[in-house]
């Protein structure tokens, strides 16, 4: 805990996923949200490594934006987050 905030991190693979929460959140939802995060960026990379977080951020976010809205989960399907993303880099 740091101040009123509560950091909730996950290693995967040398990568390391920090959320910052409040500290009356739930720290096994958190670790979910972190773990289907890692799916999502693994299936849509391919394996994702720390390159692909480097050289795609834009991507990342993008992913990250269409996964978690204002804080909360927005969408808990990897496809739907996926092909949302695929569909909005068909428009760039």
């Amino acid at each position: 805990e740091y101040q009123n905030i509560k950091l909730i991190y996950r290693r995967y693979a040398g990568l390391y996923f920090i959320f910052g929460a409040d500290v009356n959140d739930n720290e096994l939802l958190l670790m979910e949200t972190i773990h289907l995060f890692v799916e999502i960026l693994d299936q849509y990379f391919s394996n994702v490594c720390e390159l692909d977080i480097v050289y795609h951020f834009n991507k990342v976010y993008t992913l990250l934006d269409e996964y978690v809205l204002a804080g909360e989960v927005q969408e808990t399907n990897k496809l739907v987050v996926i092909n949302r993303v695929k569909e909005i880099e068909k428009l760039e």
